[in-house]
């Protein structure tokens, strides 16, 4: 790796700070919200439902990233950092800079998504094919 380590774990733990700051941010602002007391039209309950939702989700993808992170600097800590988990090749530091969590190069990466969205979509086939099937038998 040529950028120096210490760049690179201030850096993260940039990055974590931020991401606990946000994530404080959301418990705080999910807290404020009345619990259980309808108000207002159905619209106005299913705009507050759908809005706590997003904020959970948005939760959770700020937990997944606070993951990663710690990770990344774990992988600092042993050396490992920068190295590609799949082809285990050096990571460019383009990317660190972009993504400092990283754990795969770009073509890695690329690789597996693909993998996923193939097996994401072969089980979503299967699922219809067994709901086809379910409805033949009925009839």
């Amino acid at each position: 790796m040529t950028e120096k380590p210490e760049e690179m774990k201030a850096m993260l733990l940039k990055m974590k700070e931020e991401t606990l700051k946000e994530i404080n941010k959301t418990v705080k602002s999910g807290s404020d919200a009345p619990i259980n007391e309808p108000s207002g039209d159905i619209y106005d309950q299913a705009s507050s439902e759908r809005d706590r939702e997003l904020g959970l989700l948005l939760g959770d993808r700020e937990r997944e990233k606070l993951r990663n992170i710690d990770e990344a600097l774990l992988r600092l800590e042993e050396g490992e950092y920068g190295i590609c988990e799949e082809c285990e090749e050096e990571i460019p530091m383009g990317r660190l800079k972009i993504v400092p969590f990283a754990r795969h190069c770009v073509k890695c990466k690329a690789d597996l998504e693909k993998q996923q969205a193939q097996t994401k979509r072969f089980e979503e086939d299967r699922a219809y094919r067994e709901i086809a099937l379910g409805e033949e038998e009925e009839g």
